[in-house]
Formats: structure tokens, C-alpha cells, sequence
């Protein structure tokens, strides 16, 4: 004989007051399963077009299936990014749908050659993207063929150096170099990063320094001498050697590294949403369709490397601690 439970008034009541003795003891429990309910909004503080617009739209087409949403785009550029954190700052509410996408290298920068209105603690980069380190290149017809040939010579001159913009890790990292060396550079910026390739090639300058990745993309019509940190492409940068093995240094990777980031308050405020975001972010990476829709985007596959809050963190604090060491020399930005 089949038992059926007999529903009454009194288990109504039993059933709800249980219930809302679970939601009173984990509050975030009932948002976490319910989040996101709508689209994220994205604040890019660059062109539409742009290296950094690829690189989001890449990432976000695998990880909108983890998180069960869409993203939408805002593109703010202006003032080297300055204006896109601006806006996020002051006007995105701080609930976990708003997130600023930006090149941790150059835009943190930003705020060492002059402060935000807001607080540079008040929002973190919680999920890189990718990495691509600066690097030293000379033109394919250039005289200078060697690192030596370039010591050389800056014993003799000042040498013209082509970089994208003043306050970027590629001229840190040149920089850097001068200091270790005793030799003062001429940096020039030279309008982005085919201006920059395009010094070199025609030697309008006598060598130019700049994220790797655009370097790798000129082809034969460049070689790299140095690297600004870690060469893990071997042979598509010339085996050139990173400048803390050649020059015995010890300096923080110079990097352009596109990475999401979150107002430290919708974090605080929204545990619970903040893992969503997270866990699914990291989720991502372990999906083959990443790799290929990265690749598609013409993103260097080695490249492709996640990091999560406290390497983020540790490579802001960085960028903010070589800008205020090389301020003086980068008030050109």
C-alpha cells in the first residue's frame, strides 16, 4: 500500500520557517545560485579594434558559457587608459556586474606618474589573461647588431630609443638597463606600436623597445636582443636572453599583461558573486576552445597565461613601485 505525505496548514508553515532559517543563516547562499541575472558590463579603456578589444572578445566567448552570461563591452579610451578607470571608478556600481579589462603594465603606470581621483587600492585585478614581455629590438638593416655593439655605441652618443608611449614597462625596462650600465638613453615615443617597429626599421631611431608580441609580428624585418623578462618563445624572439641572466639583475618582469579587474567594495560586499566570477574565470583556461579562440584573435599561444588575485596584485604593486623609482625620467607621459 502506497503512503502518501499528508500536507497540511502546520508542515506549510514547517517547510517555510525551515527555509527561512537557511536563507537568515547563509544570506549569500540564495545570490550565489542566482548570479549573474544579467549581463556583465565591461569597461575597456582603449579603442574598439584595438589589441586589448580582441583579447577580451577571445576570453569572453568561452568564458560567458562558465558563468551562463553575456558581457558587454564599453570602450573609454583616452589619456593612455586614464579615462576608462575614471569612469569605471566614479560611476559603475560596485555589485559585481561591472568589471574594468585593461594592460596592468601601462595603465598602473599611469598612476605613479600622477594620482587618480579615486584610490589606487580601491579596485584589484582579480583574473589575468595573458602575459607578453617587453622587449629590446634592433631593425634588420641596422649597424647595431649586438648588444654590445649598442653598449658601444652609448659610450660614444646618446642613442634616439623608439618606445610606444613614456610610461610603459618597455621603457622601465630600458631604463633599468642605463642604470646598471652607467648609460643614459634618449627614449622618444613613437605613436604606438607600429610607429615604434616602424623607428627601428627605417632607423629613425637607433632601436626601439616594446611589448614582444607586436615585435613577433614584424617578422624578419626585426631582430630582438634583449628581453625584459622571460623568453618562452625561444626562436620567434632570437633567442635573446633575458636581461636578468645577461646583465645579472634582479628586475620585476616588464610586462603588457591584460587582465580582468573589480572594485574592491563589490568584492567585500558580494563574497558569494565574487567566486562566481573567479571559479568560472579559472574554469576557463581548462577549456581547449580557449586556446583556439586565442589563437584566432592572433595572440602568441605561450603567451595564454592565467594568474589569479595575489600575482595580479604583487605585479600592480610593482608597476607602481618602478614608475615612482623612474618618475623624473618619464615626466614626458
Amino acid at each position: 500500500m502506497s503512503m502518501k505525505p499528508m500536507i497540511t496548514r502546520r508542515t506549510l508553515l514547517g517547510t517555510g520557517a525551515a527555509a527561512a532559517s537557511l536563507t537568515l543563516a547563509s544570506p549569500g547562499l540564495l545570490h550565489a545560485s542566482t548570479f549573474p541575472e544579467r549581463n556583465i558590463n565591461v569597461y575597456v579603456p582603449t579603442a574598439e579594434g584595438g589589441g586589448a578589444d580582441r583579447n577580451f572578445r577571445a576570453f569572453s566567448s568561452v568564458w560567458k558559457g562558465k558563468l551562463g552570461t553575456d558581457f558587454e563591452p564599453g570602450f573609454y579610451p583616452g589619456a593612455s587608459g586614464r579615462v576608462g578607470y575614471e569612469i569605471y571608478m566614479g560611476k559603475a556600481d560596485a555589485d559585481c556586474y561591472n568589471l574594468i579589462f585593461g594592460n596592468m603594465g601601462p595603465e598602473v603606470l599611469n598612476w605613479a606618474m600622477q594620482a587618480p581621483s579615486f584610490d589606487v587600492n580601491d579596485y584589484f585585478y582579480f583574473g589575468q589573461v595573458d602575459k607578453d614581455p617587453c622587449c629590446l629590438f634592433v631593425g634588420a638593416e641596422s649597424p647595431l647588431k649586438t648588444m654590445d655593439d649598442i653598449i658601444a655605441a652609448a659610450k660614444t652618443r646618446r642613442l634616439n630609443v623608439g618606445t610606444s608611449r613614456m610610461a610603459h614597462p618597455a621603457s622601465i625596462g630600458l631604463l633599468a638597463l642605463g642604470d646598471k650600465l652607467g648609460i643614459d638613453f634618449n627614449l622618444i615615443p613613437l605613436q604606438g606600436g607600429k610607429g615604434t617597429v616602424a623607428g627601428a626599421v627605417t632607423g629613425e631611431v637607433d632601436f626601439s623597445v616594446l611589448t614582444s608580441g607586436s615585435v613577433i609580428a614584424a617578422g624578419d624585418s626585426v631582430k630582438t636582443l634583449l628581453v625584459f623578462g622571460n623568453n618562452i618563445v625561444g626562436e620567434a624572439l632570437d633567442n635573446a636572453p633575458s636581461i636578468n641572466d645577461a646583465y645579472d639583475m634582479d628586475l620585476p618582469e616588464m610586462l603588457s599583461a591584460r587582465a580582468f579587474g573589480i572594485h574592491k567594495k563589490a568584492a567585500d560586499d558580494h563574497p558569494d558573486r565574487f567566486e562566481v566570477l573567479t571559479s568560472t574565470f579559472k574554469e576557463t583556461f581548462d577549456d581547449p576552445a580557449l586556446m583556439d579562440a586565442y589563437i584566432a584573435s592572433k595572440g602568441q599561444p605561450e603567451y595564454l597565461q592565467y594568474a589569479g588575485v595575489e600575482e595580479c596584485e604583487a605585479f600592480k604593486q610593482a608597476m607602481l613601485e618602478m614608475g615612482a623609482r623612474y618618475k623624473s625620467l618619464l615626466s614626458g607621459a
